[in-house]
């Protein structure tokens, strides 16, 4: 089925692809959002995300929902704290309400998007298979339903393996050699207290050279864990994540990520092991330091389709900035898509450049040669300068 021209064609309804959305709603362009998901609600939307005052706090401005943000925000989840393996802390900072980052749960946040656009902005169920150009700036974008669109303006905001990154760039995601693997405990404080009261009321770090548990508490007791392991992606097929119809139990697979946290506190390595959800595997890519392309007619990107880094609590940010940014630059330049598109990329490209060397810095202080110590001089300051 083919329908007609569109002006703005959004490719993904993540953050940053809805607050695009919204943001030329609020200046009246009209937009239309293709994401592969059948429905707001069809999977999980992740955990924590701390709102940045430089980015993603402005982003919400310009979308005209910062008080709604604000109510989302979940007190005393800014509380930060480094233990050792054995469970001494090691660096603690309470949440005394005068943070810069504000933590929300990113279902919320994506809800309350969703929630301030037109009804009908977004289509579900509208998987990508292809895209081409036609020329004159125009792209057409076909979907596994058979459904084709053709519009003035396409924008790839569908993530690490964007399908629209092709008509940019020849640049794929490369694995960094780290793996996440994802688990959760509910109830935590009646059911596993002793986790609980290690991992505290906000985000906790247990690391060491090559591995790390990082928690966060997010409602109530729920206690969302990543692990960190620096190793190839064949180690995690031989330890259990397989393909689902030959899958490993999942008691197994946590005893198998667990035993590399051997001697480690019981409180931590609980976390792994007492886990009330099936270990979920998360490796990391990124695409190339400082990826950029050259300016195509009719087409651009924005977050990790753009610029995938390792996570260092950016990305989230990141997306929405570059989605408003990306909205006030069409509408500061009516009539005239290139160069509202050349200011966006222009700014654009030296940011994402520089928060991704950040994050590899970031990423070095937690799990390099020098971990825990790093990460914890970085959080005094003791660092600066070095």
């Amino acid at each position: 089925m083919r329908v007609p021209v569109t002006p703005v064609t959004i490719i993904g309804a993540g953050l940053g692809g809805l607050t695009l959305a919204r943001v030329l709603h609020v200046h009246g362009i009209p937009a239309t959002v293709y994401e592969a998901e059948a429905s707001a609600t069809a999977r999980p939307q992740g955990g924590m995300l701390d709102i940045h005052e430089h980015n993603g706090q402005p982003a919400l401005r310009e979308a005209g929902l910062y008080e709604e943000f604000r109510a989302l925000v979940l007190e005393g989840r800014e509380a930060t704290r480094a233990l050792a393996a054995d469970g001494t802390v090691l660096f603690e900072e309470a949440d005394d309400g005068t943070g810069s980052r504000p933590e929300v749960l990113r279902g919320e946040l994506r809800r309350i998007l969703l929630e301030s656009l037109p009804p009908g902005t977004v289509r579900w169920g509208h998987k990508a298979d292809g895209v081409r150009a036609l020329g004159e700036g125009r792209h057409e974008v076909t979907f596994a339903d058979g459904t084709v669109v053709t519009t003035g303006l396409l924008v790839g905001a569908d993530g690490a393996w964007s399908r629209v990154r092709p008509l940019l760039s020849a640049a794929v995601p490369e694995y960094t050699g780290t793996s996440f693997v994802e688990t959760y405990l509910f109830d935590a404080d009646l059911r596993h207290p002793a986790a609980a009261k290690a991992v505290g009321g906000g985000a906790m770090f247990a690391l060491a050279p090559g591995k790390g548990i990082q928690a966060h508490r997010e409602t109530g007791g729920t206690l969302h864990t990543y692990v960190a392991l620096r190793r190839p992606q064949e180690w995690f097929t031989a330890a259990g994540f397989t393909d689902p119809a030959a899958a490993t139990p999942a008691t197994t697979v946590a005893t198998r990520i667990a035993a590399e946290f051997d001697g480690w506190a019981p409180e931590l390595t609980a976390l792994i092991t007492d886990a009330d959800t099936a270990p979920v595997l998360r490796p990391l890519h990124t695409l190339p330091a400082g990826h950029r392309w050259d300016r195509v007619p009719g087409v651009t990107l924005l977050g990790d389709a753009a610029h995938l880094m390792i996570p260092n609590g950016e990305g989230a940010n990141l997306a929405m900035y570059d989605g408003a940014e990306l909205g006030k630059a069409l509408a500061a330049h009516p009539g005239d898509t290139e160069a509202a598109l050349t200011a966006y990329e222009q700014a654009m490209f030296p940011r994402s450049a520089a928060e991704a060397a950040d994050a590899a810095a970031l990423h070095e202080h937690m799990l390099g040669d020098d971990s825990p110590h790093g990460l914890i001089a970085m959080f005094t300051g003791a660092g600066a300068g070095a």
